[in-house]
């Protein structure tokens, strides 16, 4: 994190937001564990499509906490931060603090945990998973699944709440870490930028295509990167 520019712009909206993905999640996973599955019915995939989204929301909230963003109150900022991140497969919020400001202090160097010098896209993908996966987490997904497997149906466990948690991570990586980084950039943040298309960039990654307008104004919620496209763009 640069400190000369994050010029931070905490919003009341950002903790409402925050609740409001956390919510949407829960409720949508609720409906698709009990719902019946039939491989011939698109609404799978949609959900499967719907969960993975709200999945990255969950991620993309607890990233916002660790600039402290959600909040002003900065108990109920890391609160929610913790909280969206154990939701996100039992991720630990103060393990993936100090990674991820280490990756913005020392990017696309050795010093960033998040980046790989190959560029080479399944090597880099099981780097940046080795980073952030322990076999604690690995311990309590199993638990939680196989508790909830005596109430729910496996088949939708596996499809609805596991299966998107992974998709996830692809998507995570991909458009926030993998396309911005990779080869060569010769700007002070190491960092490419999607183009221009404000509802691919939502969809992508809740903006975070618009990478180097992120590490440039590291204070910017994800809500508000979009403005940032456009300042850069104007």
């Amino acid at each position: 994190m640069n400190p000369a520019k994050s010029t931070s712009f905490i919003d009341p909206k950002g903790f409402l937001i925050g609740l409001s993905i956390i919510l949407l999640w829960a409720a949508s996973l609720v409906l698709l564990l009990l719902m019946e599955i039939s491989w011939t019915n698109p609404l799978v995939y949609v959900g499967i499509l719907i969960q993975t989204h709200l999945y990255t929301g969950l991620f993309i909230t607890a990233h916002d906490a660790m600039h402290g963003l959600v909040s002003e109150n900065k108990k109920l900022n890391h609160a929610m931060g913790w909280f969206s991140a154990l939701l996100f497969s039992f991720n630990f919020y103060w393990k993936l603090f100090p990674k991820h400001h280490e990756h913005h202090r020392f990017v696309a160097t050795d010093k960033d945990p998040d980046y790989h010098h190959s560029d080479n896209f399944f090597l880099w993908y099981f780097s940046f998973v080795r980073q952030y996966v322990t076999l604690l987490q690995i311990g309590l997904m199993a638990i939680t699944f196989n508790l909830l497997k005596l109430i729910l149906p496996t088949e939708n466990l596996i499809v609805f709440w596991m299966l998107p948690a992974v998709l996830s991570t692809f998507q995570l990586f991909y458009f926030g870490t993998y396309l911005p980084h990779r080869g060569e950039s010769d700007n002070v943040h190491h960092s490419s930028s999607q183009s221009k298309n404000h509802l691919w960039a939502f969809i992508s990654c809740y903006f975070f295509g618009y990478h180097y307008e992120h590490h440039d104004s590291p204070g910017t919620p994800w809500w508000r990167l979009w403005r940032e496209k456009e300042r850069r763009t104007a």
